[in-house]
């Protein structure tokens, strides 16, 4: 299973020419059967898709509607022993509070693989 990160959601909805390739990937990837995301991801989502300065910003509603269909994959919710991980992560790793959370919930859904763009191996 691959785990989603919110950019990918976020790409999903770009219609601009600049970022047309990674809106084509990401739209492609949703189509996927073996994704997973997590609580965390979905709200970060919801808040930056709805964003009244976000260009191309989408509805409550618009947003609302995506969410429902993107709960279709496993959702991996930020339980306490998620939480005290990433903490354990963040300090072990160097990484951000954020990115932490996402690596311990997607290690907690099984998933070998992260879809992201921010980090880089």
């Amino acid at each position: 299973m691959r785990f989603v990160d919110t950019k990918v959601l976020l790409y999903s909805l770009d219609t601009t020419a600049q970022h047309s390739r990674k809106a084509a990937v990401a739209r492609t990837l949703l189509g996927s059967d073996d994704l997973a995301m997590s609580t965390q991801v979905l709200q970060e989502f919801y808040v930056q898709a709805t964003r009244v300065t976000r260009s191309g910003a989408i509805t409550h509603e618009q947003a609302v509607t995506l969410l429902k269909a993107f709960l279709r994959f496993p959702v991996q919710e930020i339980t306490v022993r998620v939480l005290q991980s990433a903490l354990v992560a963040k300090q072990k790793f160097g990484l951000s509070y954020w990115d932490a959370a996402v690596v311990e919930a997607a290690r907690a859904l099984g998933c070998g693989i992260i879809l992201t763009e921010d980090w880089r191996t």
